[in-house]
């Protein structure tokens, strides 16, 4: 018996260890599958993306591996990245922001492409029309509904009537913002004044010439203009005009007065589910429609929120949680 037992044991230890080899062997041969993510630069609302694909892409797969890399936001730097993330052979790319997406669609071509984080592909030239899928490319965008916006900002200050906005002449991703935010403007009864900013190192001397002119200053997803906020929170503080930003860690540093925008590691998760049919085999990149994210947040500065005498009722966080929308007060 005792005999039996310990032929048994070493049965089922050669099979371990047999079992073993053999995976060693398919890793060997079949290794995990490489996501590479291309991003324009560091920032809060990219990292929560960056960290909302990585957590759907592993829930359902375990087993992959990510590389991330991004220009700092430096442009001249985009084809380098890419062209090293090719190399390492990605099963799917993804690509964060306009930039990196516009070069990435025109420089690759045989591996998939999810865009995330951009405000209008059809704009950008990514897609040709809403809801389908281009070539090698689909994603989701990072659309803010406008209107919802230039509504929020009316209920907390109710003497709006003007609002400030910066955008980079060079983003199209900025051209499209301004836009669409013009077109909410009319119907919201707040007139847009959008100065025009050629590079970074303009914004201060740009946002200075609100001075006087506008009630509050929005401050976007614009790659050149929001690692700028710092500069432009301090010339808004000395011009006492309030700051409404789509980064809620602003408010958190107590550079805005509110934020209200997409929620990001919502936005991450839906791109992470298009990687994951991917990498399983589910679909294919024209069977994946592109799409606008779901969700939204906003968070307002407490202490700022008394010194511009911003109203923020119970009435109003109710009609935002009835609507779906989370609101969080800070500071």
């Amino acid at each position: 018996m005792f005999m039996k037992k310990t032929l048994f044991l070493l049965s089922v230890a050669l099979l371990g260890a047999g079992g073993l080899l053999w995976w060693k062997k398919k890793l060997s041969k079949d290794p995990f599958p490489l996501v590479a993510i291309a991003s324009y630069g560091p920032h809060s609302s990219l990292s929560k993306a960056i960290d909302g694909i990585k957590e759907k892409v592993a829930e359902s797969l375990g087993s992959v591996e990510f590389e991330v890399q991004d220009v700092n936001f430096d442009t001249s730097l985009i084809p380098q990245m890419i062209k090293q993330l090719i190399s390492r052979k990605p099963k799917v790319l993804v690509v964060l922001t306009t930039p990196v997406a516009q070069y990435a669609k025109s420089a690759v071509k045989d591996v998939p492409i999810v865009y995330c984080a951009i405000t209008d592909p059809v704009e950008a030239g990514l897609i040709r029309q809403e809801g389908v899928a281009l070539d090698n490319i689909t994603g989701v965008s990072e659309r803010q509904s406008y209107h919802q916006i230039l509504a929020f900002a009316k209920k907390i200050l109710p003497k709006s009537k003007k609002m400030g906005l910066l955008f980079c002449t060079s983003e199209t991703n900025d051209q499209a913002l301004v836009k669409e935010m013009e077109k909410a403007g009319q119907a919201e009864g707040i007139e847009v004044l959008a100065m025009p900013v050629g590079q970074a190192r303009d914004v201060p001397v740009a946002a200075e010439k609100f001075r006087g002119r506008v009630d509050f200053i929005y401050v976007g997803t614009s790659g050149p203009i929001q690692p700028t906020l710092p500069a432009i929170a301090a010339i808004a503080e000395k011009l006492k005009i309030p700051v409404i930003n789509a980064d809620e860690n602003a408010v958190l540093d107590g550079l805005a007065l509110a934020s209200y925008g997409v929620n990001y590691q919502l936005m991450g998760k839906m791109a992470g589910a298009m990687v994951r049919d991917l990498l399983m085999g589910k679909k294919t990149i024209v069977q994946i429609p592109p799409v606008d994210p779901t969700g939204a947040h906003c968070s307002v500065n407490q202490r700022l929120s008394k010194a511009y005498q911003a109203i923020i009722s119970d009435q109003l966080v109710q009609d935002l949680k009835d609507a779906g929308i989370e609101i969080e007060i800070k500071g």
